[in-house]
């Protein structure tokens, strides 16, 4: 039984553990500035990675901040243009005044060396922000509210270091043109030797890859259409044609080269990830996943769903089906698994069902949204995958004689339409069609039936946006039974039949 004496906290053995002076060094800080002030051109050598904040002086961060301000408007930052500015400033009476910029280029560093006591001053910036973070951590893990968990804070932590390893990413300014050329040559010979012809990752259906070239890296792809249209469906077909197509090359380094569809990572926030599977299985199989849930199948047909469930544990796709996850968790996720499985595809189903900040959520759902269309593209640039995020269409379709849909039919169509690369919708004139049959025996029951045998299992991919290709109608075959997307075959493509 334990004891109070063993729930006491542990006491530092000396002075030494008490206390500890975050790092700095206030001689590179006070070497830098002189530079600055001494040569301005110091300041175009650190500009790009290093801000007033990474200072640990407050007096030098304000300094930094005042000669950065001036250099930048084209007007000379020197200890005569700055006195104005700390005349009656606290602090700078304190070290001596405005003498002290004097001293400060008095001991100024060569400018040959100012972006390294710049690099200097960062790393220790970050330190500092890392045992901030550390810090937080443990207060908040001693202080936990009720209706936190331990998952909560973890997914938290993530979130903030990944986002200091982001923002903390120097030397992310300008690329010489040769490089960017370099890199569009690459993805060129890619897409050569690659089947198909694609640039970016094959969907598994050739007239929409022929539209689109394939899911281009970084892109943010919404998939929207109203309910019963398909689009989860539609959604998992490409998913699993992804993740079969992957393929992998070990380099001599230890990396890893993808020559051919990816890992997949599917967040379901509406369906569980077994109704998930077995529509995949119903798919592969050719038994429909209704038949399958009530278990009205003969021996031969269980035999082949067992086969095709063998075949598929290999596949590297990722599902995670929690409900109600937020774009900041959404991310933190997405990232782990790349690190650790590699990841080509996510796809988010559905974008409605998300959630975004505290703060942004308290100032409108339209905000919200806002903010997750920009984190989801942020993600897809930060990953270099492509990022398919399903979204519902507002009911005004319904009101329409016309029900294809269109741009302004998203729902907070602002803020999904800006930031997408590009927008599909799905149509399914058989749907609506099926809604309006007429009295049977009637001229325009027949009328009705003619149209019926045109759009029976025919659904149209419609690309209301695409930033590098053309929009326009990609029909496809759907079956609705399996669940199962495939290249139409049309009649008009098929040889003469004799009888």
């Amino acid at each position: 039984m334990a004891t109070q004496a063993n729930l006491r906290p542990v006491e530092a053995d000396g002075p030494d553990d008490t206390f500890r002076t975050p790092p700095h060094n206030l001689e590179a800080e006070q070497a830098l500035l002189g530079a600055i002030l001494v040569n301005n051109e110091a300041c175009d050598r650190v500009s790009s990675f290093l801000l007033p904040d990474h200072f640990s002086e407050a007096i030098h961060a304000r300094i930094f901040e005042a000669a950065s301000t001036l250099i930048r408007i084209g007007k000379l930052a020197s200890p005569i243009t700055l006195k104005t500015y700390f005349d009656s400033d606290a602090t700078m009476k304190e070290i001596g005044g405005p003498a002290y910029l004097a001293r400060l280029a008095a001991s100024a560093t060569t400018i040959i060396n100012a972006e390294e006591y710049g690099r200097m001053i960062y790393e220790l910036a970050q330190r500092r922000k890392l045992i901030g973070v550390g810090t937080d951590i443990v207060n908040e893990a001693f202080d936990t509210p009720v209706e936190e968990t331990s998952r909560d804070l973890i997914e938290r932590a993530e979130q903030t270091l990944y986002g200091l390893a982001e923002t903390g990413k120097y030397g992310q300014g300008f690329h010489p043109f040769a490089r960017a050329l370099s890199d569009a040559i690459d993805m060129a010979a890619g897409a050569y030797q690659r089947d198909g012809g694609l640039s970016g990752i094959s969907a598994g259906l050739k007239d929409l890859d022929e539209k689109m070239g394939g899911l281009q890296a970084s892109d943010l792809i919404i998939l929207a259409g109203r309910p019963a249209m398909g689009k989860t469906a539609l959604a998992t077909n490409i998913a699993y044609n992804v993740a079969k197509a992957y393929k992998a090359e070990h380099q001599t380094d230890g990396t890893v080269k993808v020559t051919d569809g990816g890992v997949v990572a599917f967040f379901s926030l509406e369906m569980s990830s077994e109704q998930l599977a077995t529509r995949i299985i119903a798919e592969q199989s050719g038994i429909s996943s209704e038949r399958i849930r009530r278990g009205k199948i003969t021996e031969d047909e269980f035999h082949r769903i067992v086969e095709v469930s063998r075949e598929l544990q290999s596949l590297p796709l990722y599902i995670d089906a929690t409900g109600g996850l937020t774009i900041a968790q959404v991310a933190a996720r997405a990232r782990r698994l790349k690190r650790q499985r590699g990841l080509g595809l996510v796809v988010v189903d559905y974008l409605q069902l998300l959630g975004g900040s505290a703060r942004k959520a308290a100032e409108g759902r339209v905000q919200e949204v806002s903010e997750i269309t920009v984190g989801l593209k942020a993600l897809a640039k930060e990953l270099a995958i492509p990022i398919m995020a399903l979204s519902q269409l507002s009911r005004q379709v319904e009101n329409r004689d016309d029900k294809r849909p269109q741009l302004s039919d998203l729902r907070e169509s602002g803020s999904i339409e800006q930031d997408a690369d590009v927008v599909l919708f799905i149509y399914r004139e058989e749907y609506y069609l099926a809604r309006k049959e007429p009295r049977p025996n009637t001229t325009e029951h027949q009328e009705w039936q003619d149209l019926m045998d045109k759009c029976m299992g025919v659904a149209e991919v419609i690309i209301g946006k695409q930033r590098h290709g053309p929009t326009g109608i990609v029909p496809l075959q759907f079956d609705a039974s399996l669940t199962k997307f495939q290249n139409l075959i049309r009649t008009d493509y098929l040889p003469e039949q004799f009888s």
